[in-house]
């Protein structure tokens, strides 16, 4: 008699209720993506034999296919956790060295900055050039200094934003008008007005030179004519060249020895281009190293960037004023954002970007083999790995502060494992009539 039917059913049952409890199991596993059992019939063939008479030889285990939907997202607020929504993985480096890819983002830092897996592989992205803030085109392990402080960078540049008072008198002051009742129109008295002290419209900010060390640069805007000022960098030198001008007497322009320049203005109030500023030589002299032999720290040269100033008739205010050095600091705290940009926070005020999360697409997901620890590895039937970055072409957007759950549903798998149950106690009776069969034939006298 056959027994091959019942005894393939049974063990295709069983490998079924496997893939179910392996579902059942990994329900609340980060990224983690559910399997089904496929199955196709067993049929023997022979030359000459009629079709219409074979009753085939029972079934088998076709494939185990994953299944590569979309899982929910969780909010977490940590600032590592990371969801990828829609297509793509991450991509690891094992400890061994070698390339594995993952759904799951709950990520870590550990005592030296490296971005770990709970498994021990690094995340690989992008590091982005701190010159030019572009990221890279070549993938490594993201790491980030949290065990030593960054380097201190030398100011190059400072850029102000601010409004001078149109309404202003010129910084001389402005001589008395007598009467003269007389003249056609009449001319009414006026008192002079005296001269406007050098500090009246300044500002300070602090640079850097090569070794992180503040040295404060100060601005000082004086009145020298319609829609003209002078810019000093020296309290001493514009009050000197203001009372050379004011001993002139009120109405004599200023005849700037030491200013950093002539900032004009249109009949707009907005900034005129033809604005000339000499380069500002900045001496570190709150740095005691300045000057000596070894480490020598010289000065340094720092543009200075007026043209976002303007003349309108408001008080003094000043909305924006920055320059683009920094002394060293420590790391203090990492955000990623949804495009995959690291941006790291230092103990010196700094916030930069520090790299980018490179994700993964294959061209046959299903192909991809699993490894455990929620990843996979590359397979011929996969296809090569192409890396790209959120949000670009094919690949999905980040979602930070979110984890993707487990796609599984378990209310399916239950009912799946009921009617596997089913299915493997049915093979089971066919096996049991067969035996029964068999007995009664065996007893035939």
């Amino acid at each position: 008699m056959a027994f091959q039917q019942g005894l393939s059913g049974l063990n295709a049952a069983s490998k079924n209720l496997d893939v179910i409890g392996h579902n059942i199991a990994n329900s609340g596993t980060t990224g983690f993506k559910a399997s089904r059992t496929e199955f196709a019939d067993i049929v023997a063939t022979s030359m000459g034999a009629s079709g219409g008479l074979n009753t085939g030889f029972g079934v088998e285990v076709a494939a185990v296919a994953q299944q590569f939907s979309q899982g929910s997202l969780t909010i977490t607020g940590n600032n590592l956790d990371l969801a990828i929504n829609g297509n793509g993985f991450f991509q690891i480096q094992q400890p061994n060295g070698s390339l594995a890819y993952t759904r799951a983002g709950d990520f870590k830092l550990d005592k030296v900055g490296n971005m770990l897996t709970n498994g021990g592989g690094q995340v690989m992205g992008y590091k982005v050039d701190q010159a030019s803030g572009l990221s890279s085109s070549t993938t490594t392990p993201l790491s980030f200094p949290s065990g030593a402080p960054i380097a201190a960078q030398k100011t190059t540049s400072i850029t102000a934003a601010l409004n001078l008072d149109a309404r202003a008198q010129d910084a001389v002051g402005v001589a008395a008008v007598a009467a003269d009742p007389a003249a056609v129109p009449p001319v009414a008295a006026k008192a002079a007005i005296p001269a406007t002290p050098a500090s009246t419209y300044g500002t300070s900010i602090n640079v850097y030179d090569s070794q992180g060390v503040a040295t404060p640069v100060n601005l000082y805007f004086l009145k020298n004519g319609a829609n003209t000022w002078e810019v000093y960098t020296d309290l001493a030198a514009a009050e000197t060249d203001l009372k050379t001008a004011a001993t002139a007497g009120p109405g004599t322009a200023l005849a700037p020895t030491a200013s950093l320049g002539q900032l004009k203005f249109n009949e707009n109030g907005a900034y005129d281009p033809t604005s000339t500023f000499t380069t500002l030589n900045v001496t570190p002299a709150a740095n005691p190293n300045q000057g000596a032999p070894a480490p020598l720290v010289e000065p340094f040269d720092v543009t200075v960037d007026l043209s976002q100033v303007t003349q309108f008739g408001n008080k003094f205010a000043i909305s924006d004023l920055k320059q683009d050095g920094y002394a060293s600091g420590t790391l203090t705290g990492i955000n990623i954002s949804d495009s995959g940009m690291v941006m790291a926070s230092y103990s010196n005020g700094m916030t930069r970007a520090e790299a980018q999360v490179a994700l993964a697409t294959f061209r046959n997901p299903q192909g991809l083999t699993q490894v455990g620890g929620n990843n996979w590895v590359e397979s011929a039937d996969s296809g090569p790995f192409v890396m790209g970055k959120p949000g670009d072409g094919q690949f999905g957007g980040l979602r930070s502060g979110a984890l993707e759950d487990s796609n599984v549903d378990l209310t399916a798998e239950l009912v799946n494992m009921m009617t596997a149950q089913r299915a493997y106690q049915a093979n089971a009776q066919t096996i049991k009539t067969q035996d029964q069969v068999l007995s009664t034939l065996v007893n035939l006298r």
